[in-house]
């Protein structure tokens, strides 16, 4: 039996971890000479005091719910995959081919085919890796790893050789089409007759993120083979005793980490960019571990925990741009929530079991 409820385990765990990670960034702030008030103010201003900054925060919360989903679905199956930087790559790769090279009539029609693209490029990555540890027990940690400096290396090759403008300087993909551009929020809803103010810059993505937080949630506790995956990572020996196939699960559960990943492509090339450029991932891929940590590998909380890191993302470039407090501390402050959240969860955890066992027995 569990010592500690699942409402602390899903709830006060993470806000304990988070209350600790903002007292520590606070004294980093005040010994560099700033007021950590004004600028947690000034960081919950940029993000979430306007439609502008709530834009910026969905837009990067878009993005971290595609890799969280990622990296949950491989932690179900006991794998760790690195490799949502480069799925997300070969992903947006996807997006580009399909935009660039069939004259669709519609945003919409082409959207459902960039998210399909984007999808198999991005399940297409995962699957290599994933065939080499089922079949030849390569370790996933080094060889998604390996793939994702490999995806970077084969986007310069072709933006360079073959998608590059002829002329142009920049190592970036002709633009899409501009009636392929992704309707943004406010225009659906100005679209629908409500009133919505302008903001340009979450899109119809933002939906398809959440559609994948619920399909994800159905597939992994309301299907067969999401109870499979399941008993996969909590026993391979009990799963391989119950028939479950071990490389059946570890292919499909790492080819639908990929394919998660992969979607993050269509925010970043089709609704922002609108073209294919270097870069474009930012990270997005690595800060999937810690959301999906944050998040305890479920759904909804991948969904939280990606609008939390959305919002340090775009307080954090309000800090860097209207104070001087060091882009480098802002980083440090991103990194002390991943650290708390992630790997000193046990620092919060163990002492709250302690606590909630004195409560059980009676002690306290």
């Amino acid at each position: 039996m569990d010592v500690m409820p699942k409402w602390a385990e899903v709830i006060l765990v993470p806000l304990i971890s988070l209350l600790l990670a903002a007292i520590l960034s606070a004294l980093i702030i005040l010994a560099i000479g700033e007021d950590p008030i004004a600028a947690a103010k000034l960081m919950f201003e940029g993000a979430v005091g306007s439609v502008r900054g709530w834009g910026y925060t969905l837009y990067y919360a878009t993005n971290f719910m595609f890799t969280g989903l990622a990296v949950s679905v491989a932690f179900h199956a006991r794998m760790f995959n690195i490799g949502g930087e480069g799925q997300a790559v070969l992903g947006g790769l996807g997006v580009a081919l399909v935009c660039l090279y069939v004259p669709w009539p519609h945003w919409s029609i082409a959207l459902v085919a960039a998210t399909a693209m984007a999808a198999a490029f991005g399940a297409f990555w995962a699957a290599i890796p994933a065939y080499l540890q089922a079949k030849r027990g390569s370790h996933i940690v080094i060889t998604t790893i390996m793939f994702n400096y490999i995806a970077a290396a084969v986007l310069i090759y072709l933006l360079n050789e073959f998608l590059k403008p002829a002329g142009a300087a920049d190592p970036s993909s002709a633009r899409f089409a501009a009636h392929l551009d992704l309707p943004t929020l406010n225009s659906m809803l100005n679209g629908m007759g409500i009133k919505a103010s302008k903001d340009d810059s979450v899109n119809v993505t933002f939906l398809i993120a959440i559609a994948s937080c619920v399909a994800v949630w159905v597939l992994m506790w309301k299907t067969r083979l999401g109870y499979e995956i399941r008993a996969f990572g909590h026993s391979e020996s009990a799963a391989r005793y119950a028939g479950i196939n071990p490389t059946k699960i570890v292919m499909v559960s790492m080819i639908i980490s990929g394919a998660l990943a992969g979607m993050m492509g269509i925010n970043v090339v089709m609704g922002e960019a609108e073209r294919l450029v270097l870069n474009s991932v930012e990270g997005a891929g690595f800060i999937g571990i810690a959301v999906a940590l944050m998040g305890r590998n479920h759904p909804f909380g991948v969904f939280l925990a990606a609008i939390l890191f959305g919002f340090l993302y775009q307080g954090g470039a309000e800090l860097d741009f209207w104070t001087s407090i060091p882009r480098e501390l802002i980083v440090v402050i991103q990194a002390l929530v991943i650290l708390f959240t992630g790997a000193l969860d046990h620092m919060v955890r163990m002492p709250l079991e302690r606590v909630f066992l004195a409560f059980r027995k009676g002690d306290v």
